[in-house]
């Protein structure tokens, strides 16, 4: 405590005189002394408005190292992020592994004994994979839990914090970084007071009026938290797993659409199945009734007929007029089947009667026809030219044969 109290003061001097160094570097170097510091002030100020370089003012004092997290950064956006929901007693701790899904998921069993000697190899503990989930650039984010169980007979899930701090430790560490482990964090939600400092506090070189902004704009301030995304790289990282998220999504909605479809089918099977053993139960519901009918005619045989024998026949005569009345139930039922015969007599003989050409082979037909009917004129002109020929050469020949008798004679 007593560390902290002393180190307070020098950190706000340290971080004034950066401030001051990048003004000066941004504003009014004075390295060379000419026009020239103008020229380096603008230099400077593309540096810092891209995120990289340095920065240089003054011979007597180191230059200032331009980041992405400088306030003066152009290239900076908020994003959010959903918060997560589990408590510390559930023990959560997120391990991304350097590897494919299919590799983890085939090698899981290995993974977890690598786990458990991890942890020490003691007896009481177990781990357990909760959820495996793929990420971009071949990597894969494997949730897992350790439960611990008491000599008592109980157990109990080793808090996520607790965890994480010993995979936090050094040479703990080291070993999960042999197994494959990029980054390891833990899934537990944020306290109302966590939540209240991250929002009153933009995070480094966000400005305040853009944080403010993203609050504003927040769609679900009891979901969601906003997240800043400093340069490209984390851009294109959020892009990757917000594409990798959609997919999973695709995924699990071409699930639920095949899912649906499944039972849609048996659906359709079942009622066609209940429909069938409505019938069958109609059926037999008829066949029972006629052997209780049997079966009573065969005892009652030889007794006279009862009073109350004798009311039900006379409610079932009176059921049976009304049923055949001509304004009833059978004398509808009769003319509704005269008349679907009678439309149906009529809709055969109309079909029957009733013929339709379409337009375009209507218009072939008549050219067809057409060129048929100037083929035969065509023909009839040279029929009637070749008999005007033949009278002619008919003619020829009997005045030839004329005038040679004459000279003959």
């Amino acid at each position: 405590a007593l560390g902290g109290l002393f180190s307070q003061p020098t950190q706000a001097p340290t971080q004034s005189n950066q401030l001051i160094n990048t003004a000066s570097a941004l504003s009014a170097p004075t390295l060379l002394g000419d026009e020239r510091d103008a020229i380096l002030a603008k230099w400077n100020q593309l540096q810092a408005f891209w995120g990289t370089g340095k920065g240089y003012f003054n011979n007597n004092i180191p230059p200032v190292e331009f980041t992405q997290e400088n306030p003066f950064c152009r290239f900076k956006a908020v994003g959010y992020s959903c918060m997560p929901n589990n408590k510390d007693e559930d023990g959560l701790v997120v391990l991304v592994f350097n590897k494919k899904e299919t590799d983890v998921r085939s090698q899981q069993q290995q993974l977890v004994e690598s786990l458990h000697k991890v942890l020490g190899g003691n007896q009481t503990l177990t781990v357990n994979v909760e959820g495996i989930k793929t990420l971009p650039d071949d990597q894969t984010e494997v949730v897992i839990y350790v439960v611990e169980r008491s000599p008592n007979g109980t157990s109990r899930r080793v808090p996520a914090t607790t965890l994480y701090a010993h995979f936090e430790q050094t040479n703990i560490k080291t070993q999960l970084q042999q197994l494959g482990v990029t980054l390891s964090m833990t899934r537990t939600e944020l306290s109302p007071a966590q939540i209240k400092q991250l929002l009153q506090n933009p995070p480094a070189g966000v400005d305040p009026i853009i944080w403010e902004q993203a609050k504003v704009d927040n769609p679900d301030s009891e979901k969601l938290i906003p997240v800043p995304m400093v340069g490209f790289k984390e851009l294109l990282r959020r892009l990757k797993v917000q594409d990798q998220m959609t997919k999973q999504h695709q995924t699990r909605l071409d699930i639920i659409s095949e899912d649906i479809s499944e039972l849609q089918k048996n659906q359709t099977t079942t009622m066609a199945k209940i429909a069938q053993y409505k019938r069958k139960l109609m059926d037999l519901s008829h066949r029972t009734l006629q052997v209780l009918i049997k079966q009573e005619i065969q005892r009652k045989s030889g007794y006279a007929i009862q009073a109350d024998e004798e009311q039900l026949r006379v409610q079932l005569d009176t059921i049976q007029c009304e049923l055949n009345a001509p304004t009833q139930f059978k004398g509808r039922l009769n003319e509704l089947m005269s008349q679907i015969r009678m439309q149906n007599h009529f809709g055969a003989v109309k079909s029957e009667e009733r013929y339709y050409i379409d337009a375009d082979l209507l218009r072939e037909i008549k050219q067809h026809l057409k060129q048929q009917q100037e083929g035969l004129s065509h023909l009839i002109s040279i029929i009637k030219d070749d008999l005007e020929d033949i009278k002619l050469v008919e003619h020829g020949l009997n005045e030839t044969i004329h005038i040679r008798g004459g000279v003959f004679s």
